[in-house]
């Protein structure tokens, strides 16, 4: 008897991407323990190689529409755009490292450098995911990694709280998340995101279904934990504030892209057809996330923390598009994604130059006379400031002329008037922040300012002309979002 044995094909060049950042990670642990008498850039230039070696792997497997493994992988212009954005958010966070651990050596070591690139293997499959399982798996990857990196500053006990509180309400957060898929697969009978929606649309009737309805407020309560939309957000002023300044700048820029990415393949693809029962709930969730986080951030002294509830407003506005819930708003929504992720890497970046001796100083006072000391980086922080207000001609206001414009263009004038209001609101603690730079007598703390490294140098400039180039030639990046989004089905 003749037996043929025929071996299953493996689309491996589909999650090659994350392949390589995996072996990265595993390579930098390795490193740090077998190489001796290492340089300083050795382990961060080895994590950027591998960082810029799986972006070229994205950029060589673009195509239309792919799904691979059986429906659970994407490997589309949806998932391509959000991973070269995760991808820019590693690099940056990296090259900012290499100036921070100056000042906190064990912020250079093999396990934080790890920890970062395995955190983006799981933002990259939240992005990519094709399947429930998938989601919440990466999702998991990606939280266990920044609940680490929140607590790296060992001996700060504001650290330790902050890791504590985020691990905690994160794992409370998850488990409404895993509740709301059990609801979804209860109420379809799968978990794969394809046949999800088509049970939907031949089953017009199932949109009224009490557990496909109760899993979905229940998927919105975990991603909207992730967010920091209102009212789950109360976990974020905290933990921005009292992580390593590096790990914040990460934290509120790719767990937010990973997430909100997650949050449309669910939401505004495969429960499209329900939208008339979500719409009204995050119409209502994006002014109190709107309001909560610009009305707050006025009275902070803090300048991470008053970034903190800036991030919790940008979910406000993100939301928007949400509401709209069309092409423009899905392409909207990765163009202020990519902007919003530029200008706060820099932001954050420009703080951690006042971290001496152990210390972070990141108040308001701070930063008194620092764009006279540092021309340069008081130009760039007034920049980074002038976008997130939303002042043109920045990737900011870009970013939320489309968001808004899709939200007028569906017929919700009135949402996208009161963004408009919270964004007048804002200028007054982003603007805060530039008058003390320049108007405010120059700071005497000891702190302020030590000389700067190559590596930030570079991480700011090519944050700063990101943000100019997004504001100034904004056609480009929203031809590339139209057509990123054109694979979603």
């Amino acid at each position: 008897m003749h037996f043929e044995f025929a071996a299953p094909i493996i689309p491996v060049q589909a999650i090659l991407p994350q392949i390589i950042l995996v072996l990265t990670g595993l390579a930098v642990l390795v490193a740090d323990v077998l190489v001796k008498e290492k340089s300083r850039f050795f382990l961060p230039g080895l994590s950027m190689l591998g960082v810029l070696i799986s972006a070229g792997f994205v950029l060589g497997n673009l195509a239309p529409q792919t799904e691979t493994y059986q429906s659970m992988v994407y490997a589309d212009g949806f998932a391509a755009f959000l991973n070269l954005t995760i991808w820019l958010v590693v690099f940056l966070t990296i090259l900012v490292s290499v100036n921070y651990h100056r000042f906190f050596p064990h912020m250079g070591t093999g396990e934080y450098y790890s920890l970062l690139l395995f955190a983006a293997v799981g933002m990259s499959f939240m992005a990519c995911s094709g399947h429930l399982i998938l989601i919440f798996v990466a999702l998991e990857l990606m939280s266990v990694c920044v609940y680490v990196l929140t607590g790296f500053h060992r001996n700060n006990d504001r650290s330790i709280e902050a890791a504590l509180k985020y691990f905690l309400l994160g794992a409370f957060a998850s488990a409404f998340l895993l509740l709301g898929f059990a609801f979804l697969y209860g109420a379809t009978g799968t978990l794969d995101l394809p046949e999800m929606s088509r049970f939907i649309a031949q089953n017009p009737e199932s949109v009224s279904s009490g557990w496909l309805i109760l899993g979905l407020l229940m998927s919105i309560t975990g991603f909207g934990f992730k967010i920091s939309m209102v009212p789950f957000h109360m976990w974020t002023p905290d933990v921005y504030q009292g992580a390593p300044t590096v790990v914040t700048a990460f934290m509120a820029t790719g767990v937010k892209a990973a997430a909100v990415a997650a949050l449309v393949r669910v939401l505004m693809v495969t429960l499209e057809p329900m939208a008339v029962n979500w719409t009204m709930i995050l119409w209502v969730a994006a002014v109190a996330t709107m309001f909560a986080g610009n009305i707050i951030a006025l009275v902070q002294e803090d300048i991470k923390r008053m970034l903190a509830y800036s991030s919790i407003a940008h979910a406000g506005y993100l939301l928007i598009g949400f509401v709209a819930g069309t092409e423009m708003a899905q392409a909207g929504i990765l163009y202020y994604l990519l902007a919003y992720a530029l200008m706060n890497i820099g932001a954050f970046g420009v703080i951690t130059l006042l971290g001496r001796d152990g210390e972070e100083y990141s108040t308001l006072t701070d930063f008194s006379g620092l764009g006279l000391k540092a021309p340069a980086m008081g130009l760039a922080m007034a920049i980074f400031m002038f976008s997130l207000a939303g002042i043109p001609p920045t990737a900011g206001f870009m970013g939320k002329f489309y968001i808004f414009a899709a939200g007028i263009k569906s017929g919700f004038v009135w949402l996208v008037v009161l963004g408009a209001i919270n964004s007048v609101i804002s200028f007054y603690y982003y603007l805060r922040v530039i008058v003390t730079m320049y108007f405010s007598p120059a700071a005497q703390s000891p702190s302020v300012l030590p000389s700067t490294t190559a590596p930030l140098t570079v991480a700011l400039s090519v944050a700063a002309a990101g943000v100019l180039a997004m504001g100034v030639f904004p056609s480009m990046f929203w031809t590339l979002a139209q057509s990123s989004i054109f694979s979603l089905t």
